[in-house]
């Protein structure tokens, strides 16, 4: 690509990095546009998330109804849903039959990892270098990662001498592990692990799980979807997505307007039971608002939550230790369960609280903490992931003068509007650091972000603009409004990864603050980059 005339006609308009959700409709959009665009994947095959996480217990915590994407009323018609929380072989499913549908598989490149992308200023084009070797070039980029797909491993001595199957359930492998009459130790509690530990407890030889600060969960409620619910469904979609759209996490549970103390103590006991019955994230997301900004009343909340706890745990001094005390109920992305807390009541399973008794290294043959030493035949380790910017930040990203968007993060993400950088000009990240997609159910979020850039994109191929790029000033009026939407949520004390508190990552300082994600709810953030597009794109400057 050395010579003048290649240098000024780049290999694509558009390159789209990441074929999950995100990257699926992305692409679909632009080549409906007549965009000369490709997407490249680090992966063999689609999917995303939904290609990666294939451990027993995957499934969306989001009704599948609402996971699927709107933008096709033939596609909403063609698809019938099974269950109403869909597990990841079938997930992965739906997203190869989209890519069919729409044509997508020619536009794709897989096995196909981008070790850095550096902005030619004088070209005005992006230029990708490949782990194959190759060279891409492209006027934009867009960067459609994952949130969670930065996966990441304990930092604990000798974790490569363990003699046994190990891997992070990210990396589950493709071909089938054997869990029946196994040892099996399971590193973490969270999300992932919630999933998992419910799902094994009962085909293992044995399960010890390594808790290293108990989470809070809600059972999932999970359920067959009959031909003529789904008939139903399809009659109301239109409904379905309007709901969607009102609420501020884009799901399907509206909150509970009421003023929290303006009800009595016994009628909120009676709708939080009521709640703990019903499927997916109503007890979460159709409870009052306050409990995600009072401390009162996410106290009364976390009491119920614990004694729903203390009654599932058969033995009293466990179930304590599955109760968290460095937080309250919600206040942090909740991960929901399936006889999660009935798995501690079998005779294989043991908790191991990393609190009391920390893991001292791994051996050759189990985990050794500092009072014995477990072996195991499969190490598997759920410890979470480098969120929301970790993929950003493996990908040597440089703007203007060279510089890196892993420096310039370095102390928590900058962007303008969660879908712009300052100093890297035409790079669009539709779910993007401080965006409203990793507070929404996805597709939703997605959906509307895709919409915008690409909104954005045509915009300047209508007019002529060949770049454009956040302003400074903007950038910081958005950091501005992200953080001051943390100060009034309780979230902004847990240790999840809306708060990039994670001792697990390195270069994360424990404690440290990194404004993440948006927290103003969906309609405020639609309505904000719809002001945006109105005002010929406010904040950006398009030459």
């Amino acid at each position: 690509m050395g010579d003048d005339a290649t240098s000024m006609n780049p290999d694509y308009e558009v390159i789209v990095v990441g074929a999950g959700v995100c990257g699926i409709y992305q692409l679909h959009r632009l080549l409906d546009l007549g965009f000369n665009a490709t997407l490249l994947e680090t992966g063999s095959n689609l999917g995303g998330t939904w290609f990666w996480n294939r451990y027993p217990g995957a499934r969306f915590d989001s009704e599948s109804i609402t996971y699927g994407y709107s933008f096709s009323e033939e596609l909403l018609q063609e698809w019938d849903w099974k269950e109403r929380f869909s597990g990841q072989p079938e997930n992965l499913r739906y997203l190869e039959y989209v890519a069919e549908k729409f044509d997508l598989r020619p536009h794709m490149q897989f096995d196909c990892n981008v070790d850095a992308a550096v902005f030619d200023d004088a070209t005005t084009q992006w230029r990708l270098q490949l782990s194959d070797g190759r060279e891409l070039s492209s006027r934009f980029l867009i960067p459609a990662l994952g949130l969670l797909s930065a996966p990441t491993l304990p930092r604990y001595d000798g974790i490569d001498d363990f003699e046994g199957q190990a891997f992070h359930t990210y990396n589950w492998p493709t071909e089938p592990v054997t869990l029946e009459g196994k040892l099996v130790a399971v590193v973490g509690t969270g999300a992932t692990a919630i999933q998992l530990i419910g799902e094994i407890a009962d085909k293992v030889g044995d399960l010890t799980v390594f808790q290293r600060r108990p989470n809070w969960t809600a059972p999932l409620h999970n359920g067959e979807i009959s031909p003529e619910e789904m008939a139903d469904i399809k009659e109301r979609y239109d409904e379905i997505f309007a709901v969607c759209a009102r609420t501020p996490g884009g799901f399907i549970h509206q909150p509970d307007r009421r003023p929290y103390w303006d009800v009595p103590r016994e009628e909120r006991l009676a709708m939080w039971e009521k709640l703990y019955t019903e499927p997916g994230f109503g007890i979460w997301l159709s409870n009052f608002r306050e409990t995600f900004t009072d401390e009162a009343a996410n106290a009364e909340l976390s009491a119920f939550i614990a004694d729903k706890i203390r009654a599932r745990v058969n033995d009293p001094v466990l179930a304590e230790k599955l109760v968290p005390k460095d937080h309250g109920f919600g206040v942090q992305r909740l991960p929901m369960e399936t006889h999660y807390y009935e798995a501690y009541n079998r005779d294989n399973v043991h908790l191991v609280d990393l609190q009391e008794t920390p893991i001292d290294r791994i051996t050759a043959r189990g985990i050794r903490t500092t009072e014995a030493e477990h072996e195991f035949d499969i190490i598997v380790f759920a410890t979470g992931f480098d969120a929301v910017t970790g993929a950003y930040e493996r990908v040597d990203i440089r703007g203007v003068g060279g510089q890196s968007l892993k420096e310039k993060w370095a102390d928590g993400p900058a962007t303008y509007l969660g879908m712009q950088v300052a100093g890297f000009p035409n790079m669009l990240m539709p779910t993007g650091p401080q965006s409203a997609s990793a507070t929404t159910n996805f597709p939703r979020g997605i959906e509307l972000a895709v919409d915008w850039t690409t909104d954005l994109l045509e915009y300047m191929r209508d007019r002529g603009y060949t770049r454009v790029e956040a302003d400074a000033e903007s950038e910081r009026a958005w950091g501005k409004k992200v953080a001051e939407l943390y100060e009034i949520m309780l979230l902004r004390k847990a240790q999840g990864w809306f708060t990039g508190y994670n001792s697990n990552v390195e270069g994360h300082e424990q404690g440290k603050m990194r404004y993440q994600v948006y927290n103003g709810g969906t309609p405020k953030y639609r309505a904000t980059i719809a002001e945006v597009a109105e005002r010929d794109y406010e904040g950006m400057q398009l030459t």
